[in-house]
Protein backbone atom coordinates (compact mmCIF):
# COMPACT_ATOMS: atom_id res chain seq x y z
CA UNK A 1 0.00 0.00 0.00
CA UNK A 2 2.10 2.93 1.30
CA UNK A 3 5.88 2.75 1.53
CA UNK A 4 7.82 5.74 2.90
CA UNK A 5 11.58 5.50 2.58
CA UNK A 6 14.14 7.72 4.36
CA UNK A 7 11.96 10.82 4.02
CA UNK A 8 13.59 14.15 4.82
CA UNK A 9 11.60 17.37 4.65
CA UNK A 10 11.97 20.99 5.73
CA UNK A 11 9.77 23.97 6.42
CA UNK A 12 11.91 26.77 5.06
CA UNK A 13 15.40 26.09 6.37
CA UNK A 14 14.18 24.08 9.36
CA UNK A 15 14.49 20.27 9.08
CA UNK A 16 11.36 18.53 10.36
CA UNK A 17 11.45 14.99 9.00
CA UNK A 18 14.92 13.53 9.35
CA UNK A 19 14.96 10.18 7.63
CA UNK A 20 11.50 8.76 8.36
CA UNK A 21 10.62 5.31 7.03
CA UNK A 22 7.24 3.58 7.30
CA UNK A 23 5.38 0.70 5.66
CA UNK A 24 1.59 0.42 5.82
CA UNK A 25 0.00 -2.69 4.40
CA UNK A 26 -3.52 -2.90 2.90
CA UNK A 27 -6.31 -3.35 5.41
CA UNK A 28 -4.35 -2.10 8.43
CA UNK A 29 -4.69 0.81 10.83
CA UNK A 30 -1.44 2.42 11.99
CA UNK A 31 -1.26 5.05 14.72
CA UNK A 32 1.49 7.61 15.21
CA UNK A 33 1.99 9.24 18.59
CA UNK A 34 4.70 11.62 19.72
CA UNK A 35 5.48 14.89 21.48
CA UNK A 36 4.62 18.30 20.06
CA UNK A 37 6.80 19.42 17.12
CA UNK A 38 7.99 15.86 16.48
CA UNK A 39 6.84 16.01 12.84
CA UNK A 40 3.49 14.19 12.95
CA UNK A 41 1.43 16.77 11.08
CA UNK A 42 4.34 17.48 8.74
CA UNK A 43 4.35 13.81 7.75
CA UNK A 44 0.64 13.87 6.96
CA UNK A 45 0.92 17.00 4.85
CA UNK A 46 3.98 15.78 2.96
CA UNK A 47 2.20 12.53 2.07
CA UNK A 48 -0.87 14.50 0.96
CA UNK A 49 1.26 16.80 -1.22
CA UNK A 50 1.11 20.12 0.66
CA UNK A 51 3.21 22.68 -1.22
CA UNK A 52 4.63 24.45 1.86
CA UNK A 53 6.99 21.57 2.62
CA UNK A 54 10.34 21.11 0.90
CA UNK A 55 11.15 17.41 0.49
CA UNK A 56 14.92 17.05 0.45
CA UNK A 57 15.18 13.31 -0.16
CA UNK A 58 13.40 10.00 0.17
CA UNK A 59 10.43 8.48 -1.59
CA UNK A 60 6.74 7.75 -1.02
CA UNK A 61 5.08 5.03 -3.08
CA UNK A 62 1.43 4.01 -3.30
CA UNK A 63 0.94 0.46 -4.57
CA UNK A 64 4.51 0.47 -5.87
CA UNK A 65 4.21 3.78 -7.75
CA UNK A 66 6.09 6.86 -6.57
CA UNK A 67 3.82 9.82 -5.86
CA UNK A 68 6.60 12.34 -5.22
CA UNK A 69 6.03 14.24 -8.47
CA UNK A 70 2.24 14.28 -8.16
CA UNK A 71 0.25 17.31 -7.02
CA UNK A 72 -2.13 17.15 -4.06
CA UNK A 73 -5.06 16.83 -6.50
CA UNK A 74 -3.39 13.96 -8.35
CA UNK A 75 -2.64 12.17 -5.09
CA UNK A 76 -6.29 12.51 -4.10
CA UNK A 77 -7.29 11.03 -7.45
CA UNK A 78 -4.97 8.09 -6.76
CA UNK A 79 -6.84 7.44 -3.52
CA UNK A 80 -5.09 9.44 -0.77
CA UNK A 81 -7.29 11.33 1.69
CA UNK A 82 -6.38 13.55 4.64
CA UNK A 83 -8.72 14.66 7.39
CA UNK A 84 -7.52 18.06 8.59
CA UNK A 85 -6.77 18.94 12.18
CA UNK A 86 -8.30 22.38 11.55
CA UNK A 87 -10.86 22.11 8.70
CA UNK A 88 -11.27 25.34 6.78
CA UNK A 89 -14.55 27.14 6.13
CA UNK A 90 -15.50 28.07 2.56
CA UNK A 91 -18.27 30.70 2.40
CA UNK A 92 -20.53 30.53 -0.66
CA UNK A 93 -19.88 26.83 -1.40
CA UNK A 94 -22.39 24.39 0.04
CA UNK A 95 -21.22 21.17 1.65
CA UNK A 96 -23.22 19.16 -0.90
CA UNK A 97 -21.67 20.98 -3.87
CA UNK A 98 -18.15 20.66 -2.45
CA UNK A 99 -18.40 16.95 -1.68
CA UNK A 100 -20.17 16.00 -4.92
CA UNK A 101 -17.59 17.94 -6.95
CA UNK A 102 -14.77 16.14 -5.12
CA UNK A 103 -16.38 12.72 -5.56
CA UNK A 104 -16.96 13.25 -9.29
CA UNK A 105 -13.47 14.65 -9.85
CA UNK A 106 -12.02 11.42 -8.45
CA UNK A 107 -14.46 9.26 -10.39
CA UNK A 108 -13.71 11.07 -13.66
CA UNK A 109 -9.95 10.79 -13.12
CA UNK A 110 -10.37 7.04 -12.70
CA UNK A 111 -12.53 6.58 -15.79
CA UNK A 112 -15.81 6.14 -13.89
CA UNK A 113 -19.15 7.79 -14.57
CA UNK A 114 -20.04 10.81 -12.46
CA UNK A 115 -22.47 10.29 -9.60
CA UNK A 116 -25.81 11.86 -10.48
CA UNK A 117 -27.63 14.14 -8.05
CA UNK A 118 -30.20 11.56 -6.94
CA UNK A 119 -27.59 8.88 -6.23
CA UNK A 120 -25.38 11.41 -4.49
CA UNK A 121 -28.12 12.58 -2.13
CA UNK A 122 -29.19 9.03 -1.31
CA UNK A 123 -25.60 7.99 -0.58
CA UNK A 124 -24.80 11.19 1.31
CA UNK A 125 -27.77 10.81 3.66
CA UNK A 126 -26.78 7.21 4.38
CA UNK A 127 -23.16 8.10 5.10
CA UNK A 128 -24.13 11.11 7.22
CA UNK A 129 -25.95 8.72 9.53
CA UNK A 130 -22.66 6.87 10.04
CA UNK A 131 -21.19 9.94 11.74
CA UNK A 132 -24.34 11.37 13.33
CA UNK A 133 -24.28 14.40 11.02
CA UNK A 134 -27.40 16.51 10.57
CA UNK A 135 -28.50 16.28 6.93
CA UNK A 136 -29.37 20.00 7.04
CA UNK A 137 -25.63 20.71 6.99
CA UNK A 138 -25.50 19.56 3.36
CA UNK A 139 -27.11 22.81 2.25
CA UNK A 140 -25.01 25.09 4.44
CA UNK A 141 -21.71 26.66 3.30
CA UNK A 142 -18.83 24.26 3.99
CA UNK A 143 -17.87 24.45 7.69
CA UNK A 144 -19.26 27.98 8.02
CA UNK A 145 -20.72 28.29 11.50
CA UNK A 146 -20.11 24.59 12.16
CA UNK A 147 -19.12 23.61 15.68
CA UNK A 148 -15.80 21.84 16.19
CA UNK A 149 -17.57 18.51 16.40
CA UNK A 150 -19.61 19.19 13.25
CA UNK A 151 -16.43 20.01 11.34
CA UNK A 152 -14.81 16.74 12.38
CA UNK A 153 -17.95 14.74 11.57
CA UNK A 154 -17.96 16.45 8.17
CA UNK A 155 -14.37 15.34 7.57
CA UNK A 156 -15.27 11.70 8.21
CA UNK A 157 -18.41 12.10 6.08
CA UNK A 158 -16.15 13.22 3.22
CA UNK A 159 -13.94 10.20 3.85
CA UNK A 160 -17.00 7.94 3.62
CA UNK A 161 -18.11 9.54 0.35
CA UNK A 162 -14.69 9.52 -1.33
CA UNK A 163 -13.84 5.94 -0.30
CA UNK A 164 -10.05 6.41 -0.61
CA UNK A 165 -7.44 3.66 -0.56
CA UNK A 166 -5.37 5.39 2.13
CA UNK A 167 -6.71 7.82 4.71
CA UNK A 168 -4.72 10.02 7.09
CA UNK A 169 -6.57 11.27 10.17
CA UNK A 170 -4.57 14.17 11.60
CA UNK A 171 -5.72 14.70 15.20
CA UNK A 172 -9.35 14.13 14.25
CA UNK A 173 -10.09 13.65 17.97
CA UNK A 174 -9.05 17.17 19.01
CA UNK A 175 -12.00 19.22 20.23
CA UNK A 176 -14.45 16.30 20.33
CA UNK A 177 -16.55 15.44 23.35
CA UNK A 178 -16.99 11.82 24.39
CA UNK A 179 -20.18 11.19 22.39
CA UNK A 180 -18.83 12.84 19.23
CA UNK A 181 -15.57 10.93 19.57
CA UNK A 182 -17.38 7.61 19.72
CA UNK A 183 -19.58 8.53 16.74
CA UNK A 184 -16.63 9.63 14.61
CA UNK A 185 -14.72 6.46 15.52
CA UNK A 186 -17.75 4.36 14.55
CA UNK A 187 -17.79 6.10 11.18
CA UNK A 188 -14.12 5.30 10.63
CA UNK A 189 -14.63 1.68 11.68
CA UNK A 190 -17.42 1.33 9.12
CA UNK A 191 -14.87 2.30 6.46
CA UNK A 192 -12.35 -0.37 7.45
CA UNK A 193 -11.79 -2.72 4.57
CA UNK A 194 -9.13 -5.30 3.52
CA UNK A 195 -8.08 -2.95 0.71
CA UNK A 196 -8.17 0.34 2.67
CA UNK A 197 -5.56 1.52 5.17
CA UNK A 198 -5.48 4.30 7.76
CA UNK A 199 -2.79 6.37 9.43
CA UNK A 200 -4.13 7.91 12.64
CA UNK A 201 -2.16 10.77 14.20
CA UNK A 202 -3.10 11.57 17.78
CA UNK A 203 -1.80 12.59 21.19
CA UNK A 204 -4.33 10.61 23.16
CA UNK A 205 -5.42 7.08 23.94
CA UNK A 206 -9.15 7.74 23.81
CA UNK A 207 -9.64 7.61 20.02
CA UNK A 208 -7.39 4.57 19.70
CA UNK A 209 -9.44 2.71 22.31
CA UNK A 210 -12.27 2.74 19.76
CA UNK A 211 -10.17 2.16 16.63
CA UNK A 212 -7.82 -0.52 18.04
CA UNK A 213 -4.91 0.10 15.62
CA UNK A 214 -2.89 -2.86 14.37
CA UNK A 215 0.43 -1.02 14.75
CA UNK A 216 1.52 1.93 16.90
CA UNK A 217 4.60 4.07 16.15
CA UNK A 218 6.44 6.55 18.35
CA UNK A 219 7.70 9.56 16.41
CA UNK A 220 10.38 11.73 18.02
CA UNK A 221 12.46 14.47 16.38
CA UNK A 222 11.43 13.63 12.83
CA UNK A 223 11.97 9.86 13.01
CA UNK A 224 10.00 6.80 14.01
CA UNK A 225 12.01 5.52 16.95
CA UNK A 226 9.87 2.62 18.17
CA UNK A 227 7.04 0.46 16.82
CA UNK A 228 4.75 -1.84 18.78
CA UNK A 229 1.25 -3.16 19.12
CA UNK A 230 -1.85 -1.65 20.69
CA UNK A 231 -0.44 -2.17 24.20
CA UNK A 232 2.09 0.58 23.42
CA UNK A 233 -0.78 3.13 23.55
CA UNK A 234 -1.28 2.46 27.26
CA UNK A 235 2.46 2.72 27.93
CA UNK A 236 2.56 6.13 26.27
CA UNK A 237 -0.53 7.29 28.14
CA UNK A 238 1.11 6.35 31.43
CA UNK A 239 4.73 7.36 30.82
CA UNK A 240 4.62 9.99 28.07
CA UNK A 241 7.58 10.32 25.68
CA UNK A 242 10.38 11.45 27.99
CA UNK A 243 11.87 7.97 28.17
CA UNK A 244 12.33 7.89 24.38
CA UNK A 245 13.85 11.37 24.24
CA UNK A 246 16.24 10.54 27.09
CA UNK A 247 17.34 7.24 25.52
CA UNK A 248 17.97 8.94 22.17
CA UNK A 249 19.94 11.71 23.91
CA UNK A 250 22.12 9.08 25.63
CA UNK A 251 22.61 7.04 22.46
CA UNK A 252 20.75 4.07 23.92
CA UNK A 253 18.38 1.68 22.08
CA UNK A 254 14.85 3.01 22.34
CA UNK A 255 12.77 0.74 24.59
CA UNK A 256 9.57 1.64 26.48
CA UNK A 257 9.32 1.21 30.25
CA UNK A 258 8.47 -2.39 31.11
CA UNK A 259 9.45 -3.78 27.70
CA UNK A 260 12.41 -6.03 27.01
CA UNK A 261 15.34 -4.28 25.32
Amino acid sequence: MIHISDLKANIGETPILKGLSLDIEPGTVHAIMGPNAAGKSTLSKVVAGHEDYDVKSGDITLNGESIMELSAEERAQKGIFMSFQYPVAIPGISTAYFVRTAVNAVRTANGEEEMDAVTFLKTARERMKWVGMDKALLNRPLNVGFSGGEKKRNEIFQLAMLEPQFAILDETDSGLDIDALRTVADGVNKMRDPKRSFLVITHYQRLLDYLKPDVVHVLVDGRIVYTGGFELVHTLEEHGYGWAEEQIKNGEPVCPPGAEA
